[in-house]
Formats: C-alpha cells, sequence, structure tokens
C-alpha cells in the first residue's frame, strides 16, 4: 500500500465519519421536529377541547338565560297576582258582589293561565307541612297550638313561585316553635 492508498483510506474514513455525523445531525433534527409536531398536536387537542367547553357552555348559559329571561316581569307582576287573590277573598264575603266576582274571578284564571303557561308555577304549601330553610323563608314562630306542628309550618301569609325550576319568590310561612 503506497501513500496514495493511506490518503484515501483516511479520506474514506473522514468522509464517512462526516456523513455519520451529518446523519446523527439530521436524526436530531428529524426528533426535534418530531417533537414540536407533537407539542404542536397537543396544543391544537387542548385549544379544541377548550373551545367545544366554551361552546357547550355558552349554549347552556343560551338555554338558561331564555328559560329565565322573563323572570324580572314575572317578579313584577306576582304583587299584582296577590292583589287579586285578596280581592276574590274580600268580595267572596260581600254576597252582593256576585256580579263583580265572577268578572274578577276570570280576569284573575286568565292571568294565572297565561302566567303558568311561562312557566310560573306556584309552590304548593299547606299548614302543618314540615319547614325547610332551602324551600321557605320564615318571617316568624310563634307557640305551637300542639306538640305535634313544632316547627312546622303553621300558618302561609305569601305564597311562593317559582319559573322553571328556578324559585323567584320564597313562600314566607309562619313556624311553631
Amino acid at each position: 500500500m503506497g501513500k496514495k492508498d493511506k490518503k484515501d483510506i483516511e479520506k474514506e474514513q473522514v468522509e464517512n465519519v462526516q456523513t455519520e455525523t451529518v446523519d446523527v445531525e439530521e436524526q436530531t433534527v428529524e426528533e426535534k421536529l418530531q417533537d414540536e409536531l407533537k407539542q404542536e398536536k397537543d396544543k391544537f387537542l387542548r385549544l379544541f377541547a377548550e373551545f367545544e367547553n366554551y361552546k357547550r357552555r355558552t349554549s347552556k348559559e343560551r338555554i338558561e338565560l331564555f328559560s329565565t329571561a322573563s323572570e324580572d316581569v314575572m317578579k313584577t307582576l306576582l304583587p299584582v297576582l296577590d292583589d287579586f287573590e285578596r280581592a276574590l277573598t274580600h268580595i267572596e264575603e260581600d254576597k252582593e258582589a256576585e256580579e263583580l266576582r265572577k268578572g274578577v274571578l276570570l280576569i284573575y284564571q286568565k292571568l294565572v293561565k297565561t302566567l303558568e303557561q311561562k312557566g310560573l308555577t306556584a309552590i304548593a304549601i299547606e299548614k302543618g307541612d314540615d319547614f325547610n330553610a332551602d324551600n321557605h323563608e320564615a318571617i316568624t314562630q310563634i307557640p305551637a297550638p300542639t306538640d305535634d306542628l313544632k316547627g312546622k309550618i303553621i300558618d302561609v301569609v305569601e305564597k311562593g313561585y317559582k319559573l322553571g325550576e328556578k324559585i323567584i319568590r320564597f313562600p314566607k310561612v309562619v313556624i311553631g316553635q
């Protein structure tokens, strides 16, 4: 082997080492790109999931808004409904105003039907029911006439109403002590 052969061999070895280092660099660049791609996919998936949650949440809020959009109007009409009920109890005592009672009763029933069509329902409470602080508003406590009425509703001062599933006015009650 001559000098040329040794030089050729050395050149080939240097070229092999260079191509190996280029392969290693290419591999690391390729790995870096794959890592970046994975990171970008992960960011995309997270952003997509976050957007889906946002859409779901806003649609749920919109449905709730539509179902309770008339809440303010209903709250302002509740005193009118109470006045009708008081007028009816007063008129029932007066036997001379039978025609007036029929007219007021007709208007009252029409108002109640209209409000019920819009989702308003009265909360059914009777004397003797158990008092529940989550569903009732206690105005006062009085001594219970009998022992079995302790902690129970003795009188309903004002009716409560729901709009859909939401309570817009809690019933005001008197409870036995």
